[in-house]
């Protein structure tokens, strides 16, 4: 695991199991707390605006990360503290820094590894996608095909944040710049499952 900075900003999860934008339902405590850390996240890092790179998070047990370094609890909210000492299933996230210089999300994904103290991993990462009918038009020249795509009026923006737990629960949520509204964030357990699944890959 890269080095890490403080724990990004973390509210105190919510009983219910529901995603508040979608209605997707989250069926059990461990993905109830993954979801919430990955809207979470994800909020986080549409703070910074648009056009930003790969951001990698780890997520850890917040109650096992208070044991093991009790000076953690001066950095967190102290509703959060309390919080996690009562639920095992409490995450805190902690941005990876330094990351390897990669040419792609999948290469990253590849040589990615995490100690046994983490419990799981969130991505963030920015596409462009086309309708389906686009898609197929798409010139097979890589440079032609970057210009088709980002010349295309009916491109979108999109911002994906995935999270998996090494115990297997997964949640995602997506954000459109057209759309840039936290109201809008779409959230479900397999929304990308291509990088769902080199997530979770990351862990066996």
């Amino acid at each position: 695991m890269t080095d890490a900075t403080q724990p990004a900003p973390h509210e105190e999860p919510h009983d219910e199991r529901q995603d508040e934008q979608t209605g997707a339902t989250a069926p059990d405590p461990a993905t109830a707390h993954l979801a919430t850390s990955v809207r979470e996240i994800e909020r986080h890092v549409a703070g910074g605006g648009w056009d930003g790179p790969v951001r990698v998070f780890a997520l850890v047990s917040t109650a096992a990360a208070l044991e093991a370094e009790p000076g953690l609890a001066a950095q967190l909210a102290p509703e959060v503290v309390d919080a996690a000492r009562g639920d095992e299933h409490h995450l805190t996230s902690v941005e990876q820094e330094g990351l390897p210089q990669v040419e792609s999300l999948e290469e990253l994904l590849g040589i990615l590894t995490w100690p046994d103290t983490v419990a799981g991993a969130a991505v963030v990462v920015e596409r462009v996608v086309l309708p389906s009918a686009a898609e197929d038009a798409m010139p097979a020249d890589p440079d032609e095909a970057l210009a088709y795509l980002m010349g295309h009026p009916d491109r979108q923006d999109v911002r994906i944040a995935v999270g998996a737990l090494r115990t297997g629960e997964t949640w995602s949520v997506l954000r459109t710049r057209a759309h840039d509204d936290d109201a809008a964030v779409a959230g479900g357990p397999d929304l990308v499952p291509g990088l769902t699944e080199a997530i979770r890959a990351t862990f066996l």
